[in-house]
């Protein structure tokens, strides 16, 4: 899991998994023992991610609502995993992301990369809903940028002509990992 490349060297502490959509990575922090608060607009992905967390007996904080609505709390991690929104959706909720991240803590963000359509695989395929490398790390101006680059991460997709035949294809991603100063 890509996710996990980039966050399993950290001590775990409090966490903020934005868009989390069924709650895949914030079950895997909470299993490493951070502390998480997992937020989504949508209802049905959050009961879902709750009867995973509830089965496993893991305790994430879930919350349903717009994450332009956070407040102000300071997190170790703040992830953003292949939320794609417009510019302009994104002028609101990114600097409100990015100044939950506490003095020395992390973001990451992950998501398809522009060069991905065209280039890769996997939805969406509009340009304004995929920011590049440059715009996100522009926003970090407190921020250490450990790394930003593009990286292919293979996918296995089924094929749409009706047969069984399961092909490997890649995916295009835009990974950047940043450290806030103290």
């Amino acid at each position: 899991m890509l996710f996990a490349r980039e966050v399993s060297d950290l001590v775990p502490g409090k966490a903020l998994d934005v868009a989390c959509g069924e709650g895949r990575n914030a079950i895997w922090l909470a299993e490493q023992g951070w502390d998480v608060i997992a937020i989504d607009f949508a209802k049905e992905g959050i009961a879902k991610a709750i009867r995973i967390a509830d089965k496993k007996a893991l305790t994430v904080n879930w919350i349903v609502s717009d994450i332009a609505d956070i407040g102000q709390d300071l997190f170790d991690l703040v992830a953003v995993l292949f939320f794609h929104t417009d510019s302009v959706e994104r002028q609101v909720w990114l600097p409100k992301i990015i100044d939950c991240v506490a003095p020395e803590g992390t973001f990451v963000y992950i998501g398809h990369d522009p060069s991905n359509i065209g280039g890769g695989v996997g939805e969406p395929q509009d340009p304004e809903l995929l920011p590049s490398v440059d715009e996100i790390t522009d926003r970090l101006k407190v921020f250490r940028v450990e790394h930003a680059k593009i990286v292919e991460r293979n996918l296995e997709q089924e094929s749409r002509h009706g047969t069984d035949v399961a092909s490997v294809a890649i995916a295009l991603d835009a990974v950047i990992r940043a450290r806030r100063a103290s």
